[in-house]
Formats: structure tokens, C-alpha cells, sequence
């Protein structure tokens, strides 16, 4: 059955995308960690998982009028020109990266009925603008969790050394960076909100490093 979703009490373990196959998530090895943070009553931070959103890497000239046009007519939005910036349309929201590059993502969970994923949409795009660019899905290698609360910029400058006051980094900026030993794309939301895109590989020791780093913190 598609998109029948295995839910624990707090993190969405397993989604079925078809007849024998699945995406699990990249913390149901710390799925326990997870559970025991969210199930105390901690409110200066919370971290939560947003499992199942589509990531498209997406790689083009943005001085190419007919790359833009190919790109807005799928997403809703032009690519953002400027470092470290965040556009938005269609329900997507597109980071940039670099000169050349952005990350697409979706907003809501990956919807696998859906007859045209968004990098079979963008190829068709590209191809039918014959403008020179690539549309790589990568959502299955990473995973987004969502930090909230108070002591949340405490928590995430133990570990990374991005200049995180609201004046230097709010709404509308995303950057590359580390926590710790983890590479990131730290994402603000507003308020004491922030996203954070994190590879697979590392999802699982992020977790556990940032509710470790955190501990103190909430005592």
C-alpha cells in the first residue's frame, strides 16, 4: 500500500513507497535517545526529526535567462543570487550553496503517489529549455530536524562556530557549517526556530552529540 507510514509515539520510523519497498529513517538507531528527550519536560530546547522531505541538488548558470525561466516555471521561484540566501515558492524552498549550485526541498513529506517526483520534473525542464544544468535527487541521504527553544542558540554554539545572534543570521539566510564533527546547513525559522539538513551518514552521531551537548544546559 503506498505511503503507509510506521509511526512510533514521537519519530516517523519507516514509510512504505511501494509493493516491498521502503525509506527508513536515518535516527531509528537513536530512536530511543529521541523518544526519552521528547517525552521530558524540557522546553529551552527540543529537537524533532522531519523525516521524508524531497532534496533535489539542482546545478546551473544563473545568468542563463533560459535556466531561470526552466527553474521557476517548476519551483515557483527564481534561484537566489545572493550567498547564503533563501527563496521560496510552490511549497519548495531553495538554498544556495554556491555561484552554481542550490538545494530544493520540499516543505511537507514526500508524497510517493505522485506521478512526477521533482527531479523528473526539473530534467524535463532543463531538457526542454536546452539550457545546460542537473537536477540530482538526494533525499535519501540526508535528513532535516527542526530545534526550538530558549537555550537553542546555546546548545548549537557549543558545537558550531557560526556567529548565530539574530542580527548577523535570521529568516531568509541559510550556511554551511560543522557541529562538531558533523557537516550541516543550519537554516533559520524565526524565533528561537531552526532547520537543520544533515547527511545520513552523520544523522545519527549528530543526534546523539547535540542532546549530549545539550544536557547541561536543560539541568
Amino acid at each position: 500500500m503506498l505511503n503507509e507510514i510506521k509511526r512510533s509515539a514521537t519519530v516517523v520510523d519507516r514509510v512504505t513507497v511501494g509493493q516491498g519497498v521502503w525509506q527508513e529513517s536515518p535516527l531509528v538507531g537513536a530512536d530511543a535517545l529521541v523518544k526519552a528527550h521528547q517525552a521530558g519536560a524540557f522546553k529551552a530546547f527540543r529537537l524533532s526529526e522531519r523525516p521524508f522531505l524531497e532534496l533535489v541538488n539542482v546545478r546551473g548558470d544563473a545568468r542563463d535567462a533560459a535556466f531561470v525561466r526552466a527553474l521557476q516555471s517548476v519551483t515557483g521561484c527564481a534561484p537566489p543570487a545572493q550567498p547564503n540566501t533563501v527563496a521560496k515558492g510552490n511549497g519548495y524552498t531553495m538554498l544556495w550553496l554556491g555561484p552554481d549550485e542550490w538545494l530544493l526541498q520540499s516543505e511537507a513529506a514526500h508524497d510517493a503517489s505522485r506521478a512526477a517526483p521533482m527531479e523528473a520534473k526539473l530534467r524535463d525542464a532543463f531538457a526542454d529549455a536546452g539550457t545546460f544544468a542537473s537536477a540530482v535527487d538526494i533525499g535519501s541521504g540526508y535528513t532535516v530536524l527542526d530545534i526550538d527553544g530558549p537555550r537553542t542558540r546555546d546548545v548549537l554554539a557549543r558545537g558550531c562556530p557560526l556567529d548565530l545572534h539574530r542580527k548577523a543570521f535570521g529568516v531568509g539566510q541559510c550556511a554551511q557549517s560543522h557541529y562538531f564533527k558533523a557537516s550541516i546547513t543550519l537554516v533559520p525559522l524565526g524565533g528561537d526556530r531552526f532547520e537543520i539538513i544533515v547527511r545520513r551518514s552523520f544523522a545519527d552521531y549528530f543526534v546523539k552529540i547535540m542532546l549530549d551537548a545539550a544536557e547541561p544546559l536543560l539541568s
